[in-house]
């Protein structure tokens, strides 16, 4: 479909997540309207589409989708929508990290965008969408992207330097739910736990879970627990007491499955990454 579809010119974009959203205004500039469903701050596991949401998804020309799973409600919202467009999974040539087995995770581990090369593929999956679907706007998307490859390779060099900056016997993270795998890897943390043992945050706790965490925490000299923005930190502050380490919280709780509002440290996926790391490396000194 042509941006001539709407009266603006612009092509019509519809984006999933927080993320992905980012992603598209950054690629697409001035020459897409952007409707992103996700708000900041909400979950993205359990989601429930509105009659606003399927009306969008059946007007766009394109739909920008994380992918992996993440999006389990998606299917039958395009069904509902009629949907026409094009539809990119910005988790195409990305390597996927694999799940355990359960059946939420067998298409593996969704949050792909918390390594920056990483989004330099999900956003150059977009550029390839809107380049195909306004080919007057290519040379356009083509110079947005490479800027923004500029940006990600320096957040991605950043982050390494301050993640480096920790004694090796201190690059250990728990966090409210399985959500830093990538980033945990591609800056070669040890991942010790999380509260909710899953990608997924609506997976039920045991109490065994938390006692075996606490054990873990208290055996590899943990000095914090990460809550997320978009999780109640009740449990975190629990486990945080029995284990007798420090809970980042509130303000400075990490942005795991979504990014914060407008005006946060976390309003933009650049800004989102950067409060990660600065938070971490700031509990872990």
């Amino acid at each position: 479909m042509s941006a001539t579809a709407t009266a603006s010119g612009k092509l019509k974009v519809v984006a999933t997540t927080t993320q992905v959203a980012d992603f598209a205004r950054v690629v697409g500039g001035d020459r897409v309207q952007v409707t992103q469903i996700l708000k900041p701050n909400v979950d993205p596991h359990d989601y429930e589409p509105s009659p606003a949401d399927v009306k969008a998804i059946g007007e766009a020309n394109v739909l920008v989708a994380n992918g992996v799973g993440l999006e389990k409600w998606l299917d039958s919202a395009i069904s509902s929508a009629n949907f026409k467009g094009t539809r990119v999974d910005t988790s195409q040539g990305v390597k996927i990290r694999p799940g355990n087995g359960d059946d939420e995770e067998k298409a593996g581990d969704p949050h792909i965008w918390h390594n920056p090369l990483n989004a330099k593929i999900m956003a150059a999956n977009i550029e390839k969408a809107f380049a195909a679907g306004d080919a007057a706007g290519t040379a356009t998307y083509q110079a947005n992207l490479a800027a923004y490859d500029g940006k990600l390779d320096a957040l991605d060099a950043d982050i390494a330097r301050q993640i480096n900056s920790l004694l090796p016997a201190d690059r250990k993270l728990v966090t409210n739910h399985d959500a830093f795998g990538y980033y945990v890897d591609r800056y070669q943390l040890t991942f010790v736990g999380s509260i909710i043992p899953s990608f997924d945050t609506s997976a039920e706790l045991s109490g065994r879970d938390v006692d075996d965490l606490v054990s873990e925490i208290k055996k590899t000299g943990v000095k914090a627990i990460f809550s997320e923005s978009s999780l109640p930190p009740n449990t975190a502050q629990t486990i945080g007491r029995e284990a007798g380490v420090k809970v980042v919280a509130g303000e400075d709780a990490l942005y795991g499955d979504t990014l914060g509002p407008e005006g946060s440290d976390g309003a933009t996926y650049l800004q989102m990454e950067e409060h990660n790391t600065k938070t971490i490396v700031g509990a872990l000194m």
